[in-house]
């Protein structure tokens, strides 16, 4: 029998309940240090220690919801700090003393009480959701297609199954109708006006919205262009009109953003704080909210973890026993590929002049524990997505959006070292627009954007996210196929080949069509980047050779 998941607040109390649990035993090492403290009141590194132990012990309880544990902190740290009449004498010693006294005392009480596995409080629980889109198969998209023109049907369900789209036909709108009740479509695409004896197509859909109650996302075609048409469409729910003939890859664009097709990647946090349960706590906030985090207690593994994780972000806290946060942030900012990383304090710090001294180093934000959840996720998303946005920039070619040459044999690198290591399968394609020359030449420029936009699009929807599609320069694409044999690598690109052609672009000459050339390489027998990037360029020059349209292994 599979054990349930455990929700969010259940993992939240179990690292309240470790931290109750294990208080006691880090109170009695506090007390060992405060006896060596008393025997040398001037020793500057016992009382940074105790002091460390104020301040973990402050910003968990406070993270936790324990307020008066963190007040109790609080006191303590600040009289570790503040200049006395006789610091280090008997009476500031006492002092001391007695908040530790006062946190072993609350530590007891909330044990008692089994706080640790109570209600959270209100002001820490965690509000946000897990974003269930994230896992949304874009290959699965259901589009309802409703014309009384069986041709017009034919020819836009053929091409936009091409793009990855399960289409469903109907030539008039009672079958519509019975398919909406019975499975309701991810989007509906439909004609505005049909036959003698049926509605218009507006009608339709405000009479599908009462019988479901639901809005389904809906796209018009018309050959009308008058106003009144358009209007109609509008107070219909419409979410965009096309005049026939319709421009297929305008029409494609439309409905991956109507089925939330533009997928994002979740933001990926490294959470680096010594208190494991802190660290856990913040992690969960973020993965609620559909980021994917890595949490790190030991600092000096920081840039191991970097270059592994790829991480958006670091939420940092400022004191951890090894090295203070400021001094572990200015050593990232040295490596190169870092130092644009934005980088967020967390820290129960309060001095406004310690958080002005962190933020000197270029770090991002300062947030102060215990921090809200809505507030700590709205801090690193807004910070991440400039970050993704300044990668973007970088990374991607600015007419398709898939990854440029730089950052595709980048990531080609990456794969091929990580095949190794796993012992996985890799194949590598190369593919050429054919006779694109001829576009530009026939069509121009901006009609040959079109060509390699469809082609960007069939390959981004069509492949898995786990491939990697980039565009190599001009008409040429690579396409890293991981996990993959070569048989099915072949499968897969053929298939590609045969709906690219069947794509109708248009143009002031003249409606056309393209096709490509493909070359594939398999990792098996090439072991080294350039070995498998030149066999699959010399498997396209021979597709080429050969008559083109065509697909080519090594």
């Amino acid at each position: 029998m599979n054990t349930p998941t455990p929700s969010v607040q259940e993992r939240i109390a179990k690292l309240r309940a470790t931290f109750v649990e294990q208080l006691p035993e880090r109170i009695t090492q506090a007390r060992v240090l405060f006896a060596r403290l008393r025997d040398n009141p001037k020793d500057a590194v016992l009382l940074e220690e105790m002091h460390r132990f104020f301040h973990g012990i402050k910003g968990t309880g406070r993270s936790f919801g324990f307020r008066d544990l963190g007040v109790a902190a609080a006191q303590g740290e600040t009289w570790t700090i503040t200049p006395t009449d006789d610091p280090g004498g008997a009476e500031w010693l006492d002092r001391l003393e007695e908040y530790l006294d006062l946190i072993s005392s609350i530590a007891a009480e909330v044990a008692g009480q089994n706080g640790a596995v109570g209600s959270p409080d209100a002001s820490w629980s965690v509000h946000g959701s897990s974003n269930e889109a994230d896992g949304l198969d874009r290959r699965g998209r259901l589009v309802y297609l409703c014309d009384d023109d069986r041709l017009i049907l034919d020819q836009l369900s053929t091409q936009l199954r091409c793009f990855g789209f399960k289409i469903l036909t109907f030539t008039d709108p009672l079958s519509l109708r019975s398919a909406v009740m019975e499975r309701r479509p991810d989007v509906l695409i439909m004609d505005i006006m049909f036959p003698l004896g049926h509605d218009a197509g507006t009608e339709i859909v405000d009479r599908l919205k009462l019988e479901t109650g639901q809005t389904i996302p809906t796209i018009f075609l018309s050959a009308r262009t008058d106003f009144a048409a358009r209007l109609a469409a509008v107070q219909a729910g419409g979410e965009a009109y096309f005049h026939k003939p319709v421009r297929m890859l305008e029409l494609v664009s439309m409905a991956d953003t109507l089925t939330g097709q533009q997928l994002v990647d979740p933001f990926r946090i490294l959470v680096v704080d010594d208190e494991p349960e802190v660290a856990a706590f913040h992690a969960l906030i973020l993965e609620e909210a559909g980021m994917v985090t890595n949490t790190l207690s030991d600092p000096s593994r920081i840039l191991e973890e970097l270059r592994d994780f790829r991480s958006d972000l670091v939420l940092m806290d400022m004191y951890m026993p090894s090295c203070h946060g400021r001094d572990l942030a200015r050593m990232v900012r040295q490596v190169p590929d870092h130092v644009g990383l934005p980088i967020v304090f967390l820290s129960a710090e309060t001095d406004r002049k310690k958080q002005d001294s962190a933020m000197r180093i270029g770090a991002e934000g300062f947030l102060t524990k215990p921090v809200n959840p809505d507030e700590l996720v709205s801090a690193v998303t807004i910070r991440a997505e400039r970050m993704r946005a300044l990668r973007s920039l970088m990374t991607r070619d600015s007419l398709t959006g898939l990854f440029n040459h730089t950052t595709t044999t980048q990531l080609l690198e990456n794969a091929i070292a990580s095949s190794r290591r796993g012992g996985g399968t890799l194949c590598f394609s190369m593919i050429d627009i054919d006779r694109f020359k001829s576009v530009n030449d026939t069509h121009g420029h901006p009609v040959g954007d079109q060509v390699i936009l469809g082609l960007s699009r069939i390959l981004h929807q069509r492949l898995r996210n786990s491939d990697v599609v980039g565009r190599y320069g001009g008409e040429e694409f690579a396409v890293i196929l991981q996990d993959a044999t070569i048989e099915r690598a072949a499968r897969l690109i053929n298939e590609l080949r045969l709906d690219f052609a069947r794509v109708v672009f248009q143009s002031s000459k003249g409606n056309f069509s393209c096709t490509f050339s493909a070359g594939i390489a398999n990792i098996s027998r090439h072991g080294c980047l350039e070995s498998l990037r030149e066999a699959a360029d010399r498997a396209l020059y021979l597709a080429k050779a050969n008559g083109r349209n065509r697909v080519v292994l090594d």
